[in-house]
């Protein structure tokens, strides 16, 4: 099983940015695919972002295109969201996840971080 912490959230203005790190450990990180997708309270989680193992193909939701950029170090077990040009309706828990199923099927959870961006 692998262990997912996130971090990095906090409270922004809209138009600022935040990077999210999540750090892997247990089982193998470079073997898999990695994801981000968040929640809001009263809504279904919904995804985010995707990275394959190696780094080289991504997978984002239309509305975070050209602002959001996912990557991976696995040297450093982690895979990273970098988030511009933040919008209000961004404000989430954003969690970190393992892709069993490219590019949408998220399994091992971490606990979350949350990003909120103010008008």
């Amino acid at each position: 099983q692998v262990q997912l912490v996130e971090s990095g959230g906090g409270l922004v203005q809209a138009g600022g940015s935040l990077r999210l790190s999540c750090a892997a450990s247990g089982r193998t990180f470079s073997n898999y695919a990695m994801g981000w997708s968040r929640q809001t309270p009263g809504k279904e989680r919904e995804f985010v972002a995707a990275v394959s193992w190696s780094g080289t193909g991504t997978y984002y939701r239309d509305s975070v295109k050209g602002r959001f950029t996912i990557s991976r170090d696995n040297a450093k077990n982690t895979v990273y969201l970098q988030m511009n040009s933040l919008k209000p309706e961004d404000t989430a828990v954003y969690y970190c996840a393992v892709v069993r199923n490219w590019p949408y099927g998220m399994d091992y959870w971490g606990k979350g971080t949350l990003v909120t961006v103010s008008s």
